[in-house]
């Protein structure tokens, strides 16, 4: 059978899992964070102002130019104001729980298929110190034995 036939084992467990999560009332509290700010024009307009401004601010100084103190302060008044602002800022937030959510199912997920077992909590944190750039998970001693 293959893995990923819809009615393979572990596409069952992708579903439960996938159930999992989106029963899940913290899970719920955050895409309510997100509706709500999506639902909000102002929230989201000033939420896109400032991200386009922290953008060409960014592009601007990696083209070898100086910011402006008023550049910087302009943005950083803006960003001020947005972070005040509860709708954006939950937003934020319930943004950043997410991706972090994501990323460590995937890491998860990643870490069984490199390792061909359930990572233990050691394997997990011996991972997570290794450094930027994804160099920490590489193994040393790759002898695969059957054991």
């Amino acid at each position: 059978m293959n893995l990923l036939e819809d009615d393979s084992a572990v596409m069952g467990k992708t579903r439960d899992l996938c159930e999992t999560i989106a029963n899940d009332s913290d899970y719920r509290d955050l895409l309510q964070k997100v509706e709500k700010f999506l639902g909000d024009d102002e929230a989201r307009l000033s939420y896109q102002s400032v991200h386009e401004s922290g953008q060409a601010l960014n592009q601007k100084q990696q083209s070898g130019l100086q910011l402006s103190d008023s550049e910087i302060a302009e943005f950083e008044g803006a960003r001020t104001e947005l972070l005040n602002n509860p709708i954006a800022s939950d937003f934020m937030q319930a943004q950043q729980s997410l991706e972090a959510l994501q990323s460590s199912v995937s890491r998860m997920v990643g870490m069984t298929l490199e390792l061909g077992r359930v990572p233990t909590p050691e394997d997990i944190a011996q991972a997570s110190g290794g450094g930027c750039c994804g160099g920490g998970g590489e193994s040393e001693g790759e002898g695969g034995g059957g054991g």
